[in-house]
């Protein structure tokens, strides 16, 4: 068989893309049914479907993040890295990625302090600047999700057909297919235990690939195999802009322009992603920081080592038979890593391949679909179409909003596809397009003197530069041809990315500090307040919030049993917020996340590469071994933290979960959650 040709049939690419994705949706389902019967969770309440009560622990947070922040792209696009620059692509891919993160602990720390009860970060900004201000954002936060969203789809697609030759078009329809299945039946937390899931699985196949690449593999199988064959490479065709032409190098021209891109696109794409305000709101605000430096870290070693493991073996077997030979067009889909592993383990690796990738897009699919859901139903439709909407026509709309950005995002995908947009040319452009709103979105939540309006001219100003100062590079470096190849070129990107983000953020600050503000973040505390419902025997509940109707109020309060049954509600858990929304305690997180972050971010963007770059250093056998063996050890760190310890700290719910089914067993429907009242305090 020819290595162009698709490894794996067509049906297996339905079959995974189809059997897989229904399997998952029966999965969630099944544990959406358990999580209402056994615990006082239930998705039918709007509050637990867009953000999970706000209850959840560190542990699942962090696996979520590195579920949602594992996109095609970061598979992919870091192989592609790796395949043009060597070594220093997992590097900067990774840790360009990572800092957004970390650096996002400030603000989840922040969203606790001064919008606890909101719902999305652009409700913040309407109760701050007001609905010019909204729109403006909204406006780039879902541009944030649109392009995001097109990413993943094109990224799975061209893989799912380059592996099995099944039809681009049904396959960019076809997986967010059965995602949107169980994110409308779960909401947040279906999403978050699946997320789970994905990870686990994740791990387990990134170790099969990198235990065979560097011990089995009879192509390869040893460090010093990989180091011969990668020299080999580099002498036959040396990589411009590297030290003596070697993959073996950090001093790469072109692996740095990336990494600064890298930086760049990914703060849009953190800050103005729906998607992680939505973990921070779901998270217990006693642990939201460590949730979020923990993922990030975590985060870090899956597209360091499956870049190092297969982007690296795609340099390693040019000229082998089974390896497919890549375009140009093939390495900006994304398609050394696919390549990679057919040659290395024929039908078994495609289908591993496979596998991973499809949950790495259904994962982060799944989180794009919530966001979106969240965004669309809180800041369109309650805003401007139906302020009074209730309990149920909010459930309802969001249910409906998943379902429709579901059928969108297939449309997205197709679109790109046949005008010649890859995966690759979008995730170096969304810094270009998105940049210019990140220092105002961060100046919104963290900082009471940011300038309304300097900060809504940073955004729009930032925006128009950056994309003109992208096409003119363009044109000046290419004699005037403006073309996808012309304009997804690295300098190109490169003066986009630093004027918008550049533009955006001199002109908020400036103006924030000629005109500042002075603005009480006691306006964002009261977004959607609960109140508290005192019934006639003494017992209190928390029931909606401030804007809710009188009627609305008393028919929750009227639902509750006072059986007390089990320690896991909803009503628990909101007075577990309640108390950990202390101002001295969060303030103290905020410090803790501030000083973290900061720390981390220089250690990986400029104590590590910089000097490594500077050196100059083309790496021998020992070398290579240490860079991949640092690798393997933070991966395993990395999921003892994800994969491990969500299970050790909710042993508690689990064990109550278990009570419950055996009593359903032994005495019907004996083990049935019911409501415990929660006590006014004393």
């Amino acid at each position: 068989m020819s290595g162009n040709e698709p490894v794996l049939p067509q049906g297996a690419g339905y079959g995974v893309v189809v059997g897989i994705g229904l399997f998952f949706s029966a999965f969630m389902v099944g544990l959406t049914a358990i999580q209402s019967r056994y615990t006082g969770f239930s998705p039918k309440n709007s509050e637990e479907f867009n953000s999970a009560s706000r209850s959840v622990k560190p542990g699942l947070i962090a696996s979520g993040i590195v579920s949602a922040w594992t996109w095609a792209a970061t598979l992919l696009q870091s192989s592609a890295v790796a395949y043009k620059d060597g070594i220093s692509g997992p590097w900067w891919y990774g840790s360009g990625a990572t800092v957004q993160v970390l650096l996002f602990a400030q603000l989840a720390a922040k969203l606790k302090l001064n919008a606890p009860h909101a719902h999305t970060w652009l409700e913040i900004v309407a109760a701050r600047w007001g609905t010019v201000a909204h729109l403006v954002f909204m406006f780039f936060g879902l541009a944030t999700n649109v392009i995001v969203s097109s990413m993943l789809i094109l990224g799975g697609s061209a893989t799912v057909n380059s592996l099995t030759g099944m039809n681009t078009i049904a396959a960019c329809f076809l997986i967010p297919l059965g995602v949107a299945i169980y994110v409308v039946v779960g909401g947040m937390r279906a999403t978050l235990l699946c997320d789970y899931t994905h990870t686990a699985v994740l791990f387990a196949i990134i170790f099969v690939f990198v235990f065979t690449v560097y011990s089995t593999s009879d192509k390869i199988g040893s460090f010093s195999a990989m180091h011969a064959l990668l020299t080999k490479a580099s002498e036959e065709a040396p990589v411009s802009g590297n030290a003596g032409g070697s993959y073996l190098t950090m001093r790469s021209k072109n692996g740095l322009i990336f990494g600064i891109i890298n930086v760049i696109g990914n703060f849009a794409t953190v800050f103005q992603d729906q998607a992680y305000w939505q973990r921070a709101i779901a998270s217990r605000p006693a642990s939201c920081v460590k949730a979020y430096l923990l993922g990030g870290l975590a985060w870090f070693a899956i597209p360091f080592m499956f870049s190092t493991t297969l982007g690296l073996s795609a340099v390693a077997l040019r000229g082998d038979p089974a390896m497919r030979t890549l375009s140009a067009a093939d390495v900006s889909a994304g398609l050394p890593a696919s390549a990679a592993a057919a040659a290395l383990l024929g039908k078994s690796g495609a289908a591993a391949l496979l596998i991973v990738l499809f949950l790495a897009v259904t994962s982060a699919t799944s989180a794009e679909l919530i966001a979106v859901s969240s965004l669309l139903t809180y800041d369109v439709y309650k805003k401007y179409f139906n302020p009074q909407a209730t309990e149920a026509q909010i459930l309802k709309v969001s249910h409906a909003m998943v379902a429709v950005f579901a059928v969108v995002m297939g449309i997205l995908g197709l679109i790109f596809f046949y005008i010649g947009i890859s995966m690759g040319w979008l995730y170096e452009f969304m810094g270009v397009a998105l940049g210019s709103a990140v220092v105002p979105i961060a100046m919104c939540i963290t900082w009471s003197k940011a300038n309304k309006w300097g900060s809504i001219c940073g955004a729009i100003i930032g925006f128009c530069v950056g994309v003109v100062a992208w096409l003119v590079t363009t044109s000046s470096l290419n004699g005037g041809e403006l073309t996808v190849v012309t304009t997804g070129g690295d300098l190109e990107m490169l003066a986009g990315n630093l004027a918008s983000i550049g533009v955006g953020g001199i002109i908020t600050i400036t103006t924030s500090l000629i005109w500042p503000d002075n603005f009480d973040f006691e306006a964002t505390r009261a977004i959607n307040r609960p109140v508290v419902v005192v019934h006639e025997k003494g017992t209190s509940q928390r029931s909606g919030s401030i804007d809710e109707s009188a009627s609305e109020k008393k028919s929750a309060a009227a639902d509750v049993n006072l059986e007390p049954v089990s320690s896991i509600s909803a009503a628990a858990a909101a007075a577990e917020e309640e108390r950990e929304l202390d101002p001295v305690a969060l303030t103290k997180s905020f410090r803790l996340a501030a000083w973290s972050s900061v720390i981390l971010t220089l250690i990986m963007l400029i104590i590590i590469p910089l000097p490594l770059f500077f050196a100059q250093t083309v790496y021998g056998v020992g070398g290579l071994t240490a860079w991949v063996v640092i690798g393997m050890l933070w991966a395993f760190c990395s999921a003892i933290a994800v994969v491990l310890y969500p299970l050790w700290e909710s042993r508690v719910a689990l064990s109550t979960i278990s009570r419950g089914v055996i009593k359903d067993i032994f005495t019907r429907g004996g083990g049935k959650f019911v409501e415990r009242p929660v006590h006014p305090a004393a």
